[in-house]
């Protein structure tokens, strides 16, 4: 999902407490461009629904935000035009935005794609990396790829997200 930079401080101004009332926090505010038009994809999350067992967003909490977001965004106007709104959880492969996510996913195994190629702890370059996060260190991710700690500048990720294994 990729959002114009200079909207998505808007989107997420709006989104934010209209989440936060309904006791979710936004993972992810996105707007895309399909065939048919443009779609704002709103991801939202329960705060504590990384731990096995611990409840996570229901249908009735992805209602309730679209009920309340879709009046916001349009009352300033934060989508020109016309378009669909989209609320959904992040699913079990849950992308890590913030650099907090990071910390509350440490343990978990993630891919953390990086805008540039960077050293790989090997003496080579690569773009992508698969490993078990080790949380945060500054504005740094640290990551345990195939037994090396490395550490990713979080303003240097393009995606991550957590690999779901069952």
């Amino acid at each position: 999902m990729s959002t114009t930079d200079d909207r998505r401080p808007t989107l997420e101004s709006i989104t934010e407490p209209v989440c936060r009332a309904h006791g979710l926090e936004l993972v992810q505010a996105a707007l895309v461009t399909e065939r048919g038009g443009a779609v704002l994809r709103v991801l939202i999350d329960r705060l504590g629904s990384e731990v096995e067992g611990a409840p996570g967003v229901t249908i009735a909490d992805c209602k309730a935000v679209s009920r309340d977001l879709a009046p916001a965004l349009d009352v300033h106007d934060a989508v020109p035009g016309s378009y669909r709104l989209e609320v959904s959880s992040p699913g079990l492969d849950r992308p890590l935005v913030k650099l907090n996510d990071f910390d509350r996913f440490r343990g978990r195994k993630v891919t953390v794609k990086l805008r540039d190629p960077r050293p790989d702890g090997r003496g080579g370059e690569r773009q992508k990396f698969t490993g078990q996060l080790l949380g945060i260190a500054g504005g740094d991710v640290r990551l345990d790829v195939e037994g090396s700690e490395i550490s990713l500048p979080h303003d240097a990720i393009a995606r991550a997200k957590v690999v779901y294994e069952f």
